[in-house]
């Protein structure tokens, strides 16, 4: 069932568009998150597709993340996702700080099924070679969504948000657990 990211109340959005995930652990190892954008996608400016390669500050423009931890370590991954294929992935030892490249981790899959009046992103991310996110164990996640219309103009979603300006890294963003199937 898809969880609903809902839009940070500073951040204003004069487009209708609804944001929504939907969260599968097919294995231990693996994450599969599905980005759905419904409403006027006209209005949104997402990327054409390019070669699937790792790049920084995805975040500036449409993108689509996710926030990975596994408590009660302090230590998280942040996954950034764009419409383009292009994709990020940092190691935080703690909030937001001792960032880094992310290694042990494979280009994820990137699918992107686009239309009038509805935006899908999947990715699959194989997290097997991470060793210190135990795959079998549960993972606490931050999901969330940078859009951004075709005005420049960006709005910020998340399953939570802490109080003040948007802030995907703080721990009252990582609502949603799971565990492998």
């Amino acid at each position: 069932m898809p969880l609903p990211l809902r839009l940070h109340p500073h951040s204003g959005c004069p487009t209708s568009i609804r944001v929504e995930v939907d969260v599968a652990r097919p294995r231990a190892g693996s994450l599969t998150l599905s980005y759905f954008v419904t409403g006027r996608i006209d209005d949104l400016r997402l990327p054409s597709v390019t070669a699937s390669v790792r790049a920084d500050e995805l975040w500036q423009h449409t993108c689509f993340e996710a926030f990975v931890q596994a408590p009660p370590d302090p230590a998280y991954y942040e996954f950034n996702f764009a419409p383009s294929t292009q994709w990020a992935a940092y190691r935080f030892d703690g909030y937001r700080s001792g960032m880094r490249a992310a290694r042990g981790i494979g280009a994820p899959r990137i699918e992107v099924q686009p239309g009038p009046a509805s935006y899908t992103l999947r990715s699959s991310l194989d997290l097997d070679g991470i060793s210190d996110l135990p795959c079998a164990g549960r993972w606490r996640l931050g999901l969330s969504a940078v859009i951004e219309e075709a005005s420049g103009r960006r709005s910020y979603w998340a399953l939570a948000h802490p109080p003040g300006r948007p802030d995907f890294h703080h721990p009252d963003c990582f609502t949603h657990e799971t565990s492998p199937a």
